[in-house]
């Protein structure tokens, strides 16, 4: 005689794990990024009295009244378009540099098959995490000293930075790219070259792209802060006239940075999806 409850019915359903058990890992890394955030509040000397005060308050506005008007002068708009656009030319030859040496390191920094010794793997991952952990001001206080003040230090600290970025993406995915393909040609006695170039590549290539225009949209921000320490461009003007309180020249080129960043997110974000469609 068969049993007419449903099959589903006969299986054994294993009840979740009660909040803060043993197996519930997920509920004591919350608690504990919980117990981070209320220690920081608790150890940092945050003023908050005094950040919400009247006269805090008042100062702000005072402050911010000073950037009204913008400076419109011909001229000086003149500068500014000079310096957006080499801003922009240093995040778009800093990207393109750091996805040609990303990828190249990316090769040595993955595991092509599971056969794959890799030896240069870990070795080439410790350098990409070396470049990356070094900041852009921090590469771009170091390239000034060889490459002297302008875009060219610049451009080379936002290049070493992001190859380090760019790197461990792009090794990361080609290591879970579908092996299908790949090993399919293996067995048939291709080269890794071509391997790479006909069956993993074609595969990652929207990812790969996709991660560059999105480290693009980071540098232009970057870029812009790195003028500061003397790398050119929009940041430099930014530093040099806030040093002075030129604050209505200070307002036309932040409002400059705005439009800037606000146009490559929307050029990287329109190609991101022509990508992934």
């Amino acid at each position: 005689m068969t049993d007419p409850r449903p099959a589903a019915a006969n299986e054994t359903w294993r009840l979740p794990p009660p909040l803060f058990g043993a197996r519930c890992r997920a509920c004591w890394f919350t608690a504990a990024i919980v117990a981070l955030v209320v220690a920081s509040f608790w150890t940092l000397d945050l003023q908050w009295a005094a950040f919400l005060s009247l006269d805090a308050a008042r100062s702000m506005a005072r402050f911010l009244g000073e950037f009204f008007p913008p400076d419109t002068d011909p001229a000086f708009l003149s500068r500014v378009a000079v310096a957006t656009w080499e801003t922009l030319a240093m995040s778009a030859l800093g990207t393109a540099l750091a996805a040609v040496a990303g990828l190249a390191l990316a090769l040595p920094a993955s595991r092509l098959h599971q056969d794959d010794a890799a030896l240069s793997r870990s070795p080439t991952r410790l350098l990409l995490n070396a470049l990356r952990s070094i900041p852009e001001l921090v590469w771009a206080g170091l390239l000034l000293i060889a490459a002297g003040l302008g875009p060219f230090a610049g451009t080379l600290a936002l290049a070493m930075h992001t190859t380090g970025v760019l790197g461990r993406l792009f090794a990361e995915a080609i290591e879970n790219a579908p092996p299908g393909p790949a090993a399919a040609l293996r067995a048939q006695g291709v080269g890794h070259g071509r391997i790479f170039l006909y069956a993993t590549l074609p595969q990652v290539l929207p990812q790969l792209a996709s991660y560059t225009l999105y480290r693009w949209e980071n540098n232009i921000r970057a870029a812009a802060v790195l003028g500061v320490v003397g790398a050119g461009g929009l940041g430099q003007m930014l530093s040099f006239h806030m040093g002075l309180f030129h604050m209505n020249k200070t307002a036309t080129i932040l409002g400059a940075m705005l439009l800037l960043v606000a146009m490559v997110d929307a050029l990287s974000y329109g190609a991101r999806r022509g990508l992934t469609r």
